[in-house]
């Protein structure tokens, strides 16, 4: 299966798949001249990081999603490098909130799995992580059932998404590379509040937002919480992904 033909000037260097607008909005504030478009109940965002195009398409959570994502943003924009980036979910005891992962392996929980050809050396001590990545079929609130998916896959991060990135990228002979920040670790469980507002979008998660407060006043201060560790993940991911997306144009 071969790359569909596209215009020169909607090409792009690099290709980035996201669940959520919060997880890459560092990084698009980073770059020049940046355009957005809507396909349905898909986001495209693309511009300039320096001189290197960059197209992202934010796509909701899920594997179903990610892929029908990938798909599109191949077909709109031709990317040489699709990456998988956004948050993820601490499986070992070592990574704390706005620590990086990389993944040399991705694999769900059917058996599926594929190998990342990474040259990267991991640096725990300076919160980078190298290893194999967690495609789950949905949110993992709990710390005892992140620690229990650790030992069943040998994995040590968790998301919805990469390997349907992963996947779409194998089949069209697309170079690929998933980069996450960890926005939740193993020190306590999520609150329950997180399965609806992160299920649905735009008003529809506002409005699960608000029935949370309502059911249960005390959740306001776990949403803060929640919203203080993305920021700080989303950050993180910035940071990390400024010296990425050079190494990556470089590499093309």
């Amino acid at each position: 299966m071969n790359q569909p033909d596209v215009s020169e000037l909607a090409k792009a260097d690099i290709g980035i798949v996201a669940a959520l607008s919060m997880e890459l909005a560092p990084f698009l504030s980073r770059c020049i001249r940046v355009n957005s478009y809507r396909e349905e109940d898909l986001v495209f965002r693309g511009g300039r990081y320096d001189d290197i195009r960059v197209a992202v398409v934010e796509c909701g959570t899920g594997f179903a999603r990610a892929r029908r994502a990938t798909q599109a943003l191949v077909q709109t924009h031709a990317p040489r490098w699709l990456m998988s980036c956004g948050f993820s979910g601490a499986l070992i005891p070592s990574m704390r909130v706005g620590h990086i992962v990389m993944a040399n392996s991705v694999v769900d929980q059917h058996g599926q799995q594929l190998e990342i050809p990474l040259q990267a050396t991991g640096a725990p001590e300076r919160g980078l992580h190298v290893g194999r990545l967690l495609t789950a079929d949905q949110i993992i609130r709990l710390v005892s059932d992140k620690q229990l998916l650790a030992a069943r896959h040998n994995a040590i991060a968790v998301d919805m998404e990469s390997l349907a990135v992963a996947q779409v990228a194998q089949e069209l002979h697309i170079r690929f590379m998933a980069v996450r920040a960890i926005s939740d670790d193993l020190s306590e469980d999520l609150p329950p509040e997180i399965l609806s507002i992160l299920a649905g979008s735009g008003a529809t998660r506002i409005g699960a937002a608000l029935t949370s407060l309502v059911k249960r006043p005390s959740s306001y201060k776990d949403m803060l919480h929640l919203r203080e560790n993305a920021r700080q993940a989303a950050d993180s991911l910035a940071t990390f992904l400024d010296g990425v997306v050079h190494q990556l144009h470089e590499a093309g």
